[in-house]
């Protein structure tokens, strides 16, 4: 059975979440491929800075961001998140279907819809319910609801998202790396993430400046599969990002 790249180091990711420790001769038998195919996947994990490979196989990296919760993240830089999400919505248009991510600049986005005819999709708890409080049309994806995010996960939310095409996705995201792309610190959000955005004609990441050049442990996806929106992009990295995607800086 041929696995594509990407999906088979995901799936190593996955036992290594669980699990702490790999040996290759394991994930050679799980995985069903050769022993040198396994070197080169973990030689490529290592040096993203997704694992620590050892004598024999891999284990995780010791520290994993503690994610804040959704309270936390919406008191932070209060202004620029709205900033950014009023630019996004002015990107929306009447019969557009979009995606909007759990987040909390995603969700400053919401009021600013209220006056389009749109249709909404979402795997947020507290989107859903402002999304509903401004009469606007929304489909909320069903799954496990992550607690301290309120964010829809699991399997069966990927699933239902794939049902769905898309015009608009957009996104929130813990870090950006000019090398490492986007990421956050949960597996499977960062799979919903990335279900989002094959979907969606349009990708949109809404960050403010605090985000880039930091690190989460799961990759989404690339830096060019989305354009970034942002207050702004500090200097010292700004020529690494722009060599590899779009950055549309709205600075009050």
């Amino acid at each position: 059975m041929y696995v594509l790249t990407e999906e088979r180091q995901q799936r190593i990711l996955d036992y290594l979440a669980t699990e702490k420790i790999v040996k290759s001769h394991d994930l050679v038998t799980r995985l069903q491929t050769s022993e040198s195919t396994i070197r080169r996947d973990l030689s490529d994990l290592e040096a993203a800075g997704k694992l620590i490979r050892i004598h024999g196989g891999a284990k995780l990296i010791a520290k994993v961001d503690a994610e804040e919760n959704l309270l936390e993240k919406s008191v932070k830089n209060t202004q620029e998140k709205q900033l950014i999400a009023q630019a996004a919505a002015s990107l929306v248009k009447d019969q557009d279907i979009i995606y909007l991510d759990a987040g909390s600049t995603t969700y400053e986005m919401i009021p600013y819809l209220k006056d389009k005819d749109l249709l909404v999709v979402t795997n947020s708890v507290k989107h859903a319910t402002l999304l509903a409080d401004y009469q606007l049309a929304t489909i909320i994806i069903g799954g496990m609801i992550k607690l301290s995010t309120q964010a829809i996960i699991g399997a069966h939310s990927v699933k239902q998202l794939e049902q769905f095409r898309l015009d608009h996705a957009f996104m929130g995201m813990n870090n950006l790396h000019a090398d490492y792309g986007y990421t956050t610190p949960d597996i499977e959000e960062a799979t919903m993430k990335r279900t989002a955005m094959n979907q969606a004609e349009n990708v949109w990441v809404l960050v403010d400046h605090t985000k880039f050049g930091g690190t989460s442990f799961a990759q989404v996806a690339t830096l060019d599969k989305a354009t970034i929106l942002t207050d702004y992009c500090p200097k010292e990295v700004l020529d690494s990002f722009t060599q590899k995607t779009t950055i549309k800086e709205f600075m009050s």
